[in-house]
């Protein structure tokens, strides 16, 4: 575990549906640290136990050291990464860095076996070049010039021997980023359950659409949607983008990247939030799921009250839509799929450019539901 010189400290932690959660490193912060302990080991040829560094947002960081190989000419030493109380699928990895001298005083900076390479444009690095992103390029490169001084020089390689393994965990596939993991970090710091950093994923995929010169894009909440996109109206993987729950956040995204056309496919359990204008649809957010049903089914006129409240007391979407379909009810479907569209544009409304939106919904227990217009014409526009 990565420690801080006061690990009690107030700005350790975080505090998230009421649960204290402790702060890791990332895999930047990391990857410092074990270049750190390879040069140090490399210039005084002894193996160093733990090493001392600075994350990209200043604060210090202490781990240990928990493998070192070295000899006159270079030095590897390994950090296992400490993300803290964070769920990352880079967790307990361990971050080798392999260093050896250069007759010069230049410090060339490159990955090795599991750090990914970047193959599309729109990433923070060009294609061709290892996925260690500016900042922690830059920090590591300083700290191995403040251990080095000002006229030697070295050769770094990051490594990480279980990152192609990971990286199939995390977004770098859709990125185009193959091979292996990226060495992140703005910060140097993890801050558990944060959403920024799965937000900025998710533009990152969006703009590496607009470089390429798309400006039309199918979104969904997960995996649910693109397969019933990719299976059920046959759109191309290529075309879809993975929004999570941050509807709203992506929605205005689509408009800073100048997109003028998508189309929102998803699981009623998730869009029926939409149609309410809730556009952050996690449980913890908002849950109306039944609310927003039992008023638009109300607005349809003719539902008895008793049914009503039988689908007020339905846990799940999915009960819900058992019950609406054996009375015969199914064009409350067509009423809601309608404000899912009517909503995300206006979001959009009043600003520049104009998007045109439009919406299919599903449920996995009976398929398609409805959609904002003709499902073949959808199909044929996106296929």
């Amino acid at each position: 575990m990565a420690v801080t010189p006061n690990n009690d400290a107030e700005d350790n932690f975080v505090y998230y549906n009421g649960r204290k959660l402790r702060k890791g490193f990332t895999t930047g912060t990391t990857a410092t640290a074990a270049t750190v302990a390879a040069i140090r080991t490399l210039l005084n040829q002894e193996p160093q136990d733990t090493v001392t560094v600075h994350a990209a947002n200043g604060k210090v960081a202490i781990f240990g050291v928990e493998q070192t190989n070295f000899d006159k000419s270079k030095a590897s030493c390994a950090i296992k990464k400490d993300g803290g109380d964070d769920q990352d699928a880079t967790d307990g990895a361990l971050i080798f860095a392999t260093v050896e001298l250069r007759s010069d005083n230049e410090i060339h900076l490159d990955g090795g076996e599991g750090v990914g390479r970047v193959t599309k444009a729109g990433l923070a690095n060009r294609p061709g070049m290892p996925a260690i992103n500016p900042t922690p390029r830059r920090v590591i490169k300083e700290a191995a010039r403040k251990e080095l001084g000002a006229n030697r020089g070295a050769d770094i390689i990051i490594s990480v021997p279980e990152g192609k393994r990971i990286a199939k965990l995390t977004y770098n596939p859709k990125l185009g980023i193959v091979g292996g993991i990226s060495i992140l970090g703005t910060s140097g710091v993890v801050t558990p359950m944060s959403e920024s950093s799965w937000k900025h994923s998710i533009s990152i995929e969006m703009n590496i659409h607009r470089k390429r010169g798309d400006q039309a894009l199918v979104l969904v909440p997960g995996n649910y949607g693109e397969d019933f996109a990719k299976d059920e109206l046959g759109i191309s993987e290529a075309k879809i983008v993975q929004m999570s729950n941050f509807v709203g956040y992506v929605l205005h995204e689509v408009q800073r990247l100048k997109f003028n056309k998508i189309l929102i496919v998803g699981d009623l359990g998730k869009m029926i939030k939409v149609s309410a204008g809730i556009f952050s649809t996690h449980s913890k957010d908002a849950d109306a799921r039944a609310e927003v049903m039992v008023a638009n089914l109300a607005l349809m006129g003719g539902v008895p009250t008793e049914f009503l409240r039988q689908i007020y007391g339905c846990l799940t979407t999915i009960s819900m839509i058992k019950l609406i379909n054996e009375a015969g009810y199914q064009g409350v479907y067509q009423i809601i799929v309608d404000k899912i569209k009517q909503r995300a544009e206006k979001l959009l409304a009043h600003r520049e450019p104009h998007v045109t939106v439009d919406a299919v919904i599903f449920s996995r227990e009976s398929g398609f539901l409805a959609a904002s217009k003709p499902i073949e014409e959808i199909k044929g526009e996106w296929q």
